[in-house]
């Protein structure tokens, strides 16, 4: 998508096709720039060539060469302003017990709380 101007962006890594469209669509409708990427290694190279993204949501069950919580480690290392949310299906984490500093939300998940959360953390 586009960048537009100082409007955040969010990064939705999701490899269920359905769920990324979503609540992406979720995300936008309240404002920001949303980039979508179905794996770690796409979003590796989304956080790489777009500065403006703020906040990263990704689901911790992915394929590919890393899963959504080491991803959302790789982000903190490289990127330590960016906000991180993680989501699950399968695995539920208390917050204390996340790799980094971040949000969790088990599946499903209501998208009004994600960017009630999302809005919350860029306000902080």
């Amino acid at each position: 998508m586009t960048q537009r101007g100082d409007i955040p962006a969010v990064l939705v890594v999701e490899d269920e096709v359905l769920i990324r469209m979503s609540i992406a669509d979720s995300i936008a409708e309240a404002g920001f720039v949303v980039y979508e990427a179905a794996n770690a290694d796409q979003a590796i190279r989304l956080m790489e060539a777009h500065g403006d993204i703020r906040i990263l949501f990704t689901d911790i069950d992915m394929p590919g060469s890393m899963d959504g919580l080491r991803l959302a480690e790789a982000v903190r290392h490289r990127w330590p302003p960016v906000k991180i949310l993680i989501t699950s299906g399968h695995i539920r984490i208390k917050p204390e017990e996340l790799p980094v500093e971040g949000r969790f939300f088990a599946k499903p998940y209501d998208p009004a709380q994600v960017v009630s959360t999302m809005q919350d953390l860029l306000a902080a």
